[in-house]
């Protein structure tokens, strides 16, 4: 979907609008798949004197858990953004509190990525952008991070083919 366009400057171009790799779903669906299970097998194991108010508490219990570990991480990875513009790298994230951070293109001085054995298997990474000011700027989760590592070396120091600076992923 992308940023709106209001939100680009003049002549910006968005290049690459993406969310974290959906491996921050893993948890959250297993979760939800044993709370669901669990929820069944007690209430069909609670005693009929006890019903129906062991079935609602039994049930509240199992919506604060699922509030806790399946809709707030969701939620916190639905809110948050990554976007590749050919000005700046924009983040966007939080539910209730937005926070949103831009880095100009022409502070980084250096782009490196990350990929340990289960991103590999994922095929997603970390992206480390290193400024001259700042600590290094760290983008978690990247899916296809070779390809968004590319295209970053290929927009902060050039290509020979102008027509090459700009990688679809």
């Amino acid at each position: 979907m992308g940023l709106p366009k209001k939100l680009l400057g003049d002549a910006e171009q968005e290049l690459l609008h993406l969310h974290t790799h959906a491996k921050a779903l893993f948890l959250p669906v297993a979760v939800l798949l044993l709370t669901s299970t669990a929820l069944g097998f007690v209430i069909a194991l609670t005693p009929a004197e006890w019903r129906p108010t062991a079935t609602y508490i039994e049930t509240a219990v199992a919506l604060l858990v699922f509030a806790a570990w399946v809709l707030l991480p969701f939620l916190r990875w639905l809110t948050t953004t990554y976007t590749f513009t050919d000005r700046r790298i924009i983040t966007r994230s939080g539910i209730l509190t937005k926070r949103g951070h831009d880095l100009p293109l022409s502070r980084i001085n250096n782009v490196a990525y990350e990929r340990d054995l289960l991103d590999r298997i994922l095929g997603c990474g970390t992206l480390v952008l290193t400024t001259a000011a700042e600590a290094p700027v760290v983008l978690s989760d990247i899916p296809n991070v070779e390809d968004a590592h590319v295209m970053m070396t290929e927009l902060l120091f050039g290509s020979d083919n102008p027509d090459d600076s700009v990688l679809d992923i």
